[in-house]
């Protein structure tokens, strides 16, 4: 009687296969889910449509996600995972603040440019689209953004620069570059280089203008 009972070993077996199909179920799940959000956006894809799109039914959708919301967060967070740790290795092959710069931002670029449906999410999917989950969306957005402003503020500007500013402008052109560029135009390292060098560049006419201001200024005191 006891040889028909399932041994430790079958036991575990079984528990195994379940749970690779599981993990394999929500990786379609998830698949599915930043292919359509990144076409579609947050209100125009349903969990009808992501079902159909996985090969799957609605409930079986909400057996892994109890909300269209949170499948959306499980997907900020992916994304914001894959562009960290690519940001992040770039960063660390630099060491001159203005290198490492371009070297994230190259990161940056390259990814979005890779049309990986994850990272296109995070731009076209904004944390005040799902009041639901803002508050965490805008977390995970703020966390990897903060590299951004640590690479900024390593930057020697002169004071009268907006060093805040400054880093929503390069977030900006980088998320922007999805929409005008084209294949066989310039690489990410070259958009990423031009980057930095327009800032290197207003740093300079900054640097200028403060320059002769302080001759004019020179100059009329040595009138009086």
């Amino acid at each position: 009687m006891n040889d028909r009972l399932p041994n430790a070993a079958m036991i575990m077996s079984a528990i195994g296969v379940r749970a690779v199909r599981q993990n394999s179920r929500r990786r379609d799940i998830l698949d599915a889910a930043a292919a359509l959000l990144r076409a579609r956006g947050f209100h125009g894809t349903s969990i009808r449509d992501i079902a159909a799109a996985a090969g799957m039914t609605p409930g079986a959708i909400y057996s892994h996600f109890a909300s269209k919301a949170a499948l959306l967060l499980a997907i900020y967070q992916e994304g914001i995972d894959v562009i960290t740790e690519r940001v992040d290795a770039a960063i660390a092959s630099a060491t001159d603040p203005r290198q490492q710069l371009v070297a994230a931002c190259e990161a940056h670029v390259d990814l979005l440019l890779d049309r990986s449906d994850f990272a296109q999410v995070l731009i076209r999917v904004l944390p005040r689209d799902v009041p639901e989950v803002t508050r965490e969306l805008t977390a995970l957005r703020d966390g990897y953004e903060e590299r951004f402003r640590r690479l900024v503020d390593a930057l020697p500007l002169p004071r009268t620069v907006s060093r805040r500013h400054l880093r929503l402008f390069v977030l900006g052109a980088m998320n922007w570059a999805q929409v005008w560029y084209r294949p066989g135009e310039d690489s990410p390292r070259t958009i990423a280089r031009r980057l930095v060098a327009a800032i290197h560049g207003l740093d300079e006419e900054v640097g200028h203008e403060r320059r002769s201001a302080a001759a004019r200024a020179a100059g009329k005191n040595t009138r009086h």
